[in-house]
């Protein structure tokens, strides 16, 4: 199993993925207040299929909860995530 490190860059408005030191995902958001609407993610093509996605948006939300945030998920990835995880649908705007 890849070892996958997220975190956030406030500066840029995204959660990046890391495998080894090497950026191989990202989730981009806006911030409006106590609202965090994730725009856009992205996987690297050569680490497709790897869980990458999820572990970004499961630790993007890990994060989201414990600073208090609303999720508006604008992002497909994001959307088809909160579908199949209803127990989740509290951090939703």
């Amino acid at each position: 199993m890849t070892q996958v490190e997220v975190h956030d860059q406030p500066e840029a408005h995204r959660y990046v993925a890391t495998v080894d030191g090497e950026q191989v995902g990202l989730a981009a958001y806006t911030l409006d207040g106590d609202v965090i609407t994730f725009t856009h993610t992205e996987v690297d093509d050569s680490h497709a299929g790897e869980g990458i996605g999820s572990t970004i948006i499961t630790t993007s939300l890990e994060d989201v909860r414990r600073r208090g945030l609303r999720v508006v998920p604008r992002c497909p990835f994001y959307e088809a995530w909160f579908d199949k995880h209803p127990e989740a649908a509290d951090l939703l705007a």
